[in-house]
């Protein structure tokens, strides 16, 4: 895929309401929700049986001891983990979700465990692409604990999807200055790129690997996000040798995998490129992978293979939907790309405009979205939103020719 898909109210009982309302839960006392297989190998086999030995603990120690508030956050953030690592969304982020609510009333826990509920929770709540909700869940717990690096990732994140950048900022300074780690020094990476120090930003991403322990998930999505940024503006060599890397510190891992076969496809080889998309696709449901090979098969005019697969991407589309995950931008993508349905991406996108009109990505899918229709007067007015933070995103230079801007 050529374009990149990056995602107040009075009070906490307010947001907890919301959550249980639109999404499931089962509240049977004693059910904990399963582990699934996961689809392919990925990661070390001491690394699952680890995550498989903590779980089956938390569950036994949980049944004899729910009062145990810990215990219920710990298998929250298990799922959490799992969510990431299995790519199982739809059934691990609400059954995080679930196990913060099961750990006990806010009100009445200690502030420790207040504060890692909350964070917990607005920490799902980016995840489903909730980004004012995660934001005033993350003010609130900053007021709990303001010496905690987390929860400024958080606030951080949500201030960048929702456009709120000087914020954004402000809040990176202080996550650094608490803990300069892994994580604070991806998110100064992300903020450098978006206000055009490209130079700055693969600087930061190599610190944010290097501060990381090799072939830990975390450790390598930096990896890989240092090899999606090189990629992007024009070091695909390196680019090539960074996923290559991460995929000797991980074996398997599938966003490397997709990375070098969307390469491989730019770059000519699309047998190659072909491969690496399913092998990406047997080890984790993972939209783009999806994306990426469809746009292959229509660009090969093999359309009943591309017919057959953009109904799946759909029917995924519509399982993380139900489950509360906000994907408007994916959607709007998809309608566009592969059903060549410009009117309703444009409603899609118009839609996520409405949420995040800050956000310098929606406006650049409108921009896009409105040159591929031809239509010059709606690529101006969301021409401004898109540049706002002087980005040099490739992308924004075609649109740039177009509009005939000279900046």
């Amino acid at each position: 895929m050529t374009r990149r898909f990056i995602f107040i109210l009075a009070g906490i009982g307010i947001l907890a309401i919301l959550i249980r309302l639109t999404i499931p839960f089962n509240a049977g006392k004693d059910h904990f929700p399963e582990l699934l297989p996961r689809q392919g190998v990925v990661g070390t086999v001491d690394e699952l049986n680890f995550l498989t030995e903590k779980y089956m603990q938390l569950i036994g120690d949980l049944k004899l001891h729910p009062d145990h508030t810990d215990n219920w956050l710990t298998l929250a953030e298990l799922y959490m983990q799992e969510a990431r690592i299995s790519g199982e969304h739809g059934h691990y982020y609400p059954a995080a979700l679930e196990m913060i609510r099961r750990a006990g009333d806010l009100d009445q826990m200690k502030v420790p465990d207040r504060y890692r509920a909350m964070l917990d929770e607005a920490s799902v709540l980016m995840s489903l692409h909730r980004f004012q909700a995660a934001l005033d869940a993350g003010l609130q717990a900053v007021n709990l604990n303001p010496y905690d690096a987390a929860i400024y990732g958080v606030l951080v994140d949500a201030n960048v999807e929702l456009g709120h950048y000087a914020d954004a900022v402000a809040m990176a300074d202080k996550m650094v200055s608490i803990r300069p780690d892994m994580r604070s020094y991806s998110r100064i990476s992300y903020l450098r790129e978006i206000h055009g120090d490209v130079d700055g930003a693969i600087a930061a991403m190599k610190l944010a690997v290097a501060a990381g322990y090799p072939g830990q998930e975390q450790t390598e999505w930096a990896r890989y996000q240092l090899g999606s940024l090189l990629q992007r503006y024009g070091q695909t060599e390196e680019a090539r040798q960074t996923y290559e890397e991460t995929l000797v510190m991980r074996t398997n891992y599938p966003f490397a995998l997709a990375a070098l076969g969307n390469l491989a496809i730019e770059q000519g080889d699309e047998n190659a490129g072909e491969v690496k998309l399913k092998e990406a696709i047997a080890i984790l449901p993972e939209i783009s992978f999806y994306v990426s090979l469809a746009e292959l098969y229509q660009k090969q005019n093999r359309n009943e293979e591309a017919l057959a697969l953009t109904k799946t991407i759909h029917e995924m589309l519509k399982d993380d939907e139900r489950t509360g995950h906000m994907m408007n931008l994916e959607k709007a993508y998809i309608l566009e790309t592969l059903d060549h349905n410009q009117k309703q991406a444009w409603q899609v996108l118009q839609q996520e405009y409405q949420r995040r009109p800050e956000n310098i990505e929606v406006n650049k899918h409108l921009v896009q979205l409105a040159m591929a229709m031809e239509d010059r007067a709606a690529g101006e007015k969301y021409w401004q939103g898109a540049t706002r933070t002087a980005s040099k995103d490739p992308d924004l230079v075609q649109m740039a020719e177009w509009l005939g801007d000279k900046r």
